[in-house]
């Protein structure tokens, strides 16, 4: 079907609780705007923003929000209470299952699996990195300690890597291909291996291999200078700043 709107296949499936944005085009034997178990598709919205290229095979559940631009590889599955921004990227198979928050600009490859997990703006998730949620599986308090990961701006997550319960990824970070992560890794660190473990300090730290650059990340113009960020470390914990401002509730 061809609208002033959007271009949908005749094989895809568009329910009526969908509003799909101008320009978009939907591909064959694509699901939008299926109901979530115990919903009906009027009490779950899907909302897709315009310019959307939408791979066949792709589902799309009601519930979800997601802004413009949006693209699919084939047969990606995204579920229900999903808030997704503009141009991002969700590769061939990827499974994005409920509860996650994700940024601007934002790119999430072939087979990775995301539940609960906030992902701010700029991130690069490569081939097949998996957020697990669940500190004890089968545990019956489930429900009262799940935990998602959050991956602050623009880190980037290696192939194959797996981010445990709860854990954060600093701003600017790098996690190496192949890791497990079980710890919090800080802004700009670079990581890697299984437990994973700091390798640099700094992002900066890395050589371009191909020797076009100063160093691997050289052409990112906003990175705090290193004296700066040597004095905020070193600053004592309580000495000042938002972090000594907070107090326990009473």
């Amino acid at each position: 079907m061809t609208s002033l709107a959007a271009v949908i296949h005749p094989t895809a499936v568009v329910g009526p609780n969908v509003e799909l944005g101008p320009g978009s085009v939907v591909g064959e034997y694509v699901i939008l705007g299926k109901a979530p178990r115990g919903k009906t598709a009027a009490e779950a919205p899907l909302i897709v923003g315009p310019g959307a290229v939408i791979r066949p095979f792709t589902t799309i559940y009601g519930g979800t929000r997601i802004g413009a631009r949006l693209q699919t590889g084939q047969g990606a599955s995204i579920r229900e209470d999903n808030v997704i921004g503009d141009d991002v990227s969700v590769g061939t198979h990827a499974a994005l299952e409920f509860g996650n928050r994700v940024g601007n600009n934002v790119r999430i490859h072939t087979g990775c699996f995301l539940e609960l997990v906030t992902i701010e703006d700029d991130v690069f998730l490569g081939p097949h990195v998996v957020f697990t949620d669940d500190p004890h599986p089968q545990c019956p308090a489930y429900l009262d300690c799940v935990r998602g990961a959050t991956v602050r701006r623009r880190a980037r997550i290696g192939a194959n890597s797996t981010i445990l319960p709860g854990v954060e990824i600093g701003e600017d970070a790098l996690v190496g291909a192949g890791s497990v992560v079980r710890h919090a890794v800080p802004p700009r660190h670079v990581v890697a291996g299984n437990p994973a473990i700091e390798l640099k300090e700094d992002i900066r730290d890395l050589a371009c291999f191909a020797g076009i650059f100063p160093h691997a990340y050289s052409w990112l113009t906003d990175l705090p200078e290193r004296d700066a960020m040597k004095k905020e470390a070193a600053a004592p914990k309580g000495s000042g700043g938002a972090a000594a401002e907070r107090k326990e509730p009473t």
